[in-house]
C-alpha cells in the first residue's frame, strides 16, 4: 500500500478519482481505494455576499490550517461572472471576475492551496448558460465573450429562448437558457474552456452541477478531454414518498444515480441523494430499520456501487440558508457517525465545522476512519436496524451504534476473533468501538 491521503471537501459535496473501475487512488494507483473525506465545500451560500476580504483570498489563508487538519482538496465556488452573485447563472465562461473575487484572486488562491499540497476543484455549471445580448425578437438567446453561441446552442423546447438547436436530453432549468450538448460547437468550446482551466488557471478536478439535465456521455467527453484528478456529479432526483413519508424501498432512486455514473463511464462520482434521503428520515423519526434494505445492505448508492457514491449530511442547496431538504440539526453527530465509518466518499459541510462539539466529533471521527484504514469500498455488516438503533460491523475492524436504544458489540457476541470491544468515541446518539486484537 503506498501513501494514503485524507480528501476534505470544502462546504457540502465532495469528488471521487475515477482512473479506475474501483475507487482510484491519486497518490498510488495501484492502491484499491483511497481514504477520501472532503472537507468543506469552500463556501457556503453567503459567501458571495462578503464585501472584504474577497472570499478566495479567505481560502488562501486558510491553506496551511487545510493542509495540517489533513485536507487534500477543496471545492471552489463556480468561477465565471455570473447573473446571480452566488455563481450558478455564468454568462462569460473565460471571465472570472466574480462575486468570490477578481482572476487574480483566484490564480492566487488555487497556488496558495497547491503550495501547501492541496487540490482545487471548481464548480462546473454546464446544463445552462446565461446570455449577453437578446435577438431581433427581445429573446436572450446571443451569447457574448470569447465562446460568442447564438440560438442554435439553446434546446428547442425551451421556447422562452427561441433555442433551434435539440431537445432537452434531461431535466429543463427554466431560469435560463439550457444548452444543446449535442452541438458539436458547444462540447467544443467547453472542452476548450475546461482545459484552460485545468493548465492555465491550475484547477484539479470538476464538480458538475446540475448533471440531470444532460447526458452523462457528454460528462464522460469532457472528462477525457482535461483529464481532471477529482470529478463529480450532481445528480440530485427526488426520492419516492407516498402521502409525504418517503418510500422504504428506493431501489428506482439509486438505479438513476447508477445509471448517470454508467453513462459517464464510470468517470466520475455521484453525490449519494439516497442515502441523505433515508438516513436523515431514519434519525429524524427513530426508524432505524431503513438502514438495511430488503437485501442486508445498505439503502443508498454505498450499498450498490460505493466507489462511485458521494456520502453527505448537507451541502450549500440543501441545508445553509436555503435549507431545501436540510438534514435534522439535533441528529447532525448520528449523520456523520454513519457516513465517516461507512463505503463511500464522504463529504463534510463547512458550516458544521464552525460548530464546535460537532467539529470536535467530526474531526476525532475522521481520524478513526484514517487509522482503522476505512475506505470507499469498506465492507458492511448490518448487526441490528430497527425503531430504536442502528448497528453496523464495517471492514471487521469497528462497530458503530446510531439511535438511543442500547446495544454494544461485546453484549451482542459480535466476534472477529478480538481479544476485546474499546470504546473509541462516543457524542450524542452514537458510539464507535475499534476491535483489539
Amino acid at each position: 500500500m503506498g501513501t494514503k491521503e485524507v480528501l476534505l471537501q470544502v462546504w457540502g459535496c465532495v469528488t471521487l478519482p475515477f482512473k479506475q473501475n474501483a475507487c482510484a487512488e491519486i497518490i498510488d494507483a495501484a492502491s484499491a481505494c483511497p481514504y477520501l473525506a472532503f472537507y468543506v465545500q469552500g463556501f457556503n451560500w453567503e459567501c458571495a455576499q462578503r464585501a472584504s476580504p474577497a472570499w478566495y483570498a479567505v481560502l488562501a489563508g486558510r491553506a496551511v490550517e487545510m493542509r495540517a487538519a489533513g485536507i487534500t482538496a477543496v471545492w471552489l465556488p463556480p468561477p465565471s461572472v455570473s447573473v446571480s452573485a452566488e455563481g450558478y447563472l455564468p454568462r462569460e465562461y473565460e471571465c472570472l471576475d466574480s462575486k468570490y473575487g477578481s482572476e487574480a484572486e483566484l490564480r492566487a488562491c488555487i497556488k496558495a492551496l497547491h503550495a501547501h499540497g492541496v487540490k482545487a476543484l471548481a464548480d462546473i455549471v454546464l446544463n445552462h448558460r446565461c446570455a449577453g445580448k437578446q435577438d431581433d425578437k427581445g429573446r436572450w438567446n446571443q451569447f457574448t465573450g470569447k465562446y460568442p453561441w447564438d440560438e442554435s446552442c439553446v434546446c428547442s423546447d425551451h421556447e422562452a429562448y427561441g433555442g433551434t438547436g435539440k431537445k432537452k436530453e434531461g431535466a429543463p432549468f427554466e431560469a435560463a437558457p439550457n444548452v444543446d450538448h449535442t452541438n458539436e460547437r458547444v462540447r467544443q468550446d467547453i472542452k476548450a474552456w475546461l482545459s484552460w482551466l485545468r493548465s492555465d488557471v491550475g484547477f484539479d478536478g470538476w464538480r458538475f452541477d446540475f448533471v440531470k439535465g444532460y447526458g452523462g456521455h457528454h460528462v464522460r467527453e469532457y472528462i477525457e478531454a482535461t483529464d481532471p484528478a477529482l470529478a463529480v456529479g450532481e445528480f440530485w432526483d427526488d426520492c419516492a414518498y407516498t402521502d409525504s413519508k418517503i418510500d422504504f424501498d428506493q431501489d428506482a432512486h439509486r438505479q438513476r444515480i447508477v445509471d448517470w455514473c454508467d453513462a459517464a463511464d464510470g468517470r466520475a462520482a455521484a453525490f449519494d441523494f439516497t442515502t441523505k434521503g433515508v438516513l436523515q428520515e431514519a434519525v429524524a423519526k427513530g426508524e432505524y430499520w431503513r438502514l438495511r434494505d430488503g437485501a442486508g445492505r445498505p439503502p443508498g448508492m454505498i450499498g450498490w456501487w460505493p466507489s462511485r457514491a458521494v456520502t453527505f449530511v448537507e451541502n450549500h442547496d440543501t441545508g445553509s440558508t436555503q435549507a431545501h431538504w436540510p438534514f435534522p440539526q439535533q441528529s447532525l453527530h448520528q449523520g456523520y457517525a454513519y457516513i465517516l465509518t461507512h463505503p463511500g466518499t464522504p463529504c463534510i459541510f463547512y458550516d458544521h465545522l464552525a460548530l464546535r462539539p460537532l467539529r470536535s466529533a467530526i474531526l476525532q471521527l475522521l481520524a478513526l476512519r484514517r487509522r482503522a484504514g476505512l475506505h470507499c469500498e469498506s465492507q458492511v455488516d448490518v448487526c441490528e436496524a430497527n425503531n430504536e438503533v442502528y448497528a453496523a460491523l464495517i471492514d471487521r475492524k469497528i462497530t458503530v451504534k446510531i439511535g438511543l436504544g442500547s446495544w454494544d458489540p461485546t453484549k451482542a457476541s459480535v466476534s472477529v476473533g478480538q481479544k476485546a470491544w474499546l470504546l473509541a468515541l462516543a457524542g450524542p446518539g452514537f458510539s464507535v468501538w475499534e476491535a483489539h486484537f
